[in-house]
Order: structure tokens, then C-alpha cells, then sequence
């Protein structure tokens, strides 16, 4: 008899993991549109183009947001009939949607900064703008925080793309005080669309970061490659394993899959071989607590057709 004892069954997500996601996305969506009418309002006084370039961040970041909640919520629904691998890809999707926004958002501001840097406009009542970037530096660095607590938690990908959204805008907000002292203290108007301008490239810098992370998971990438050495480790690390391949994995918003084939004695009992590969398969989900393990026993010798790419 084997003396090891049989595999627990994986264990489930902490209870509080989809309280915390969907909290996330409500706090996201109340700053934003709470943002939203504070530099509307700033805006309105100052007439600022570094100001409108944050007022339109923020008009995206709350429409971003709404996707967001759409997508967590939807990911969050345990696997049906319909989706046996459950709705993990929601989030990646929404990551698509937030670069668009991003993308969109500043094409329109560098429109905009540059059309101001050719006809300059005085900035006018800059303290009142002053004044909201420090209230939204304070509001989004109170949301990121929380964001980041989340995510310590969870590894949602949409949470992780509103994360940097709020992050960049915490600088965005930073460098639009600078450019309004500039203009209050030197009167350089210059500076006002000179930091919009730089303000439309960091955003689609981040844009492209979100859209190069969502389009990975949407084409099924493989975990990088320390994960995958680790993966066969752990396998080749029982003495009945004689060998590992064909190994894939995946993600798919918070879950993750891995498949492998495990090379045994072609003489060993169907049973004893079904034990093994139940206890790689628990010693692997004890390492990728987030994943489904699918492992496949074959007799070592047994010639198959392998891909190229498996060691």
C-alpha cells in the first residue's frame, strides 16, 4: 500500500476574493465620476488644456471602470454547461476595450495640446486648478492603494489595467500643477500644452502595455518560462516519474490551466499509475494554487508524435 496520503481536493479561492474584486470596481467607478465633476468645474475656471487633458482621462477612466465592473462581475460566474473553462476571458476582453479608450483619448488631447501650442491662451484662476489636482492626487492615490491591496489578493487582470490607469493618473495630476505654476509664477503658457502633449504619450505608452498583457492571455501565451521549469520540476521530482512532456499552459483571467504527460513503467497497474499522477498533481496545485492540472500517464518507450517546441 502507499504509504502517501491521498491528494486533497483543490482548494477554493478565500471566500472574500470576489467581495474584494467587485469593492475594487465600485471604488474605481465612484472616483472617477467623482473626479469627473471636480475637474469639469476646475476646467470651467481655469481654461487650462493640462486640466481638460486629465478631465478627459478621468471621463475614460469612469467609462474604462463601467467595463470593468461588467467584466469582473461576468468573470467572476462559475464555469457552466456553455463554458466549461469557466469566464476568466471576460477580463483580458476589457482590457481591449480600456486601450481603445486610452487610445482614442489621446489622440484627441494631442489634437488638442498642439492647436494650443501653436495659438497659446493664458491660463487663468490656476490656483483653483492647483487645488482639484491636489484633491484627485489624493483620491487616486487612496484608490490605488486599495487597487494594489486587491490585487495582492487576486491578480485580476481588468483590476490590474484600471490600477495603472490611476497610477498614471497620480502623475498626470502631478504634472499638471507644475505646468500651472509655471504659468502663475513665470508665465510660461508654453508649458500648459508642453505637458498635455506629454501627458497623450504616457497614456498611450500604458495603453499599449494593457493591450500587449490582454492580447497575451487572449492568445493562450505560456507562462514565462521560470513557471514552466518549476512545473517540471516538481513532476520529475516523484521517483515513479521517468520522464515529462508535452507540457501547455494558459491563463484565463484569475484561473490558469496546465496539462502534462507523465512517462511511468509500462508494468505498472492502471490504479498505481492513476495514484501518481494524482499526487503530481497535488504537489503542482500546491504550488499554482489558481490553476487546473490535467496530466496524462504514458508508458515510457511508447513512441508519440510530440511537438517541436516541448523539452
Amino acid at each position: 500500500m502507499d504509504p502517501t496520503p491521498s491528494p486533497a481536493p483543490p482548494s477554493s479561492p478565500a471566500p472574500d476574493t470576489d467581495r474584494l474584486m467587485r469593492l475594487a470596481t465600485y471604488a474605481a467607478v465612484a472616483t472617477a465620476a467623482t473626479l469627473i465633476v471636480a475637474k469639469l468645474a476646475a476646467w470651467a475656471a481655469t481654461g487650462s488644456v493640462a486640466l481638460l487633458s486629465t478631465l478627459i482621462d478621468s471621463a475614460l477612466d469612469a467609462a474604462a471602470s463601467l467595463i470593468n465592473l461588467w467584466a469582473v462581475r461576468h468573470a467572476l460566474t462559475p464555469a457552466d454547461r456553455e463554458h466549461r473553462f469557466g469566464h476568466g476571458k471576460a477580463e483580458p476582453l476589457a482590457g481591449l476595450g480600456q486601450a481603445a479608450f486610452i487610445f482614442g483619448s489621446s489622440a484627441l488631447l494631442l489634437v488638442e495640446a498642439s492647436d494650443r501650442l501653436a495659438h497659446p491662451v493664458p491660463v487663468v484662476r490656476g490656483e483653483v486648478g492647483i487645488a482639484v489636482m491636489v484633491f484627485s492626487i489624493a483620491l487616486t492615490a487612496g484608490l490605488v492603494a486599495f487597487q494594489k491591496y486587491v490585487l495582492r489578493h487576486t491578480d485580476s487582470v481588468a483590476i490590474t489595467a484600471d490600477s495603472l490607469h490611476y497610477t498614471g493618473d497620480v502623475l498626470i495630476n502631478g504634472s499638471v500643477i507644475v505646468s500651472l505654476l509655471l504659468a502663475m509664477t513665470v508665465g510660461w503658457t508654453a508649458a500648459d500644452p508642453i505637458f498635455a502633449i506629454a501627458i497623450s504619450v504616457f497614456l498611450v505608452w500604458n495603453a499599449w502595455q494593457i493591450l500587449a498583457n490582454s492580447f497575451d492571455m487572449l492568445m493562450d501565451k505560456e507562462l514565462p518560462e521560470e513557471d514552466r521549469e518549476r512545473i517540471l520540476e516538481i513532476a520529475r521530482a516523484h521517483p515513479d516519474v521517468l520522464g515529462v512532456h508535452d507540457l501547455r499552459t494558459r491563463l484565463s483571467g484569475q484561473q490558469g490551466f496546465i496539462q502534462l504527460h507523465l512517462e511511468l513503467d509500462g508494468t505498472l497497474p492502471l490504479v498505481r499509475a492513476h495514484d501518481i499522477a494524482d499526487h503530481v498533481e497535488t504537489a503542482i496545485m500546491a504550488a499554482f494554487p489558481k490553476f487546473d492540472v490535467i496530466i496524462h500517464q504514458d508508458p515510457k518507450g511508447v513512441d508519440e508524435r510530440r511537438a517541436e517546441f516541448e523539452t
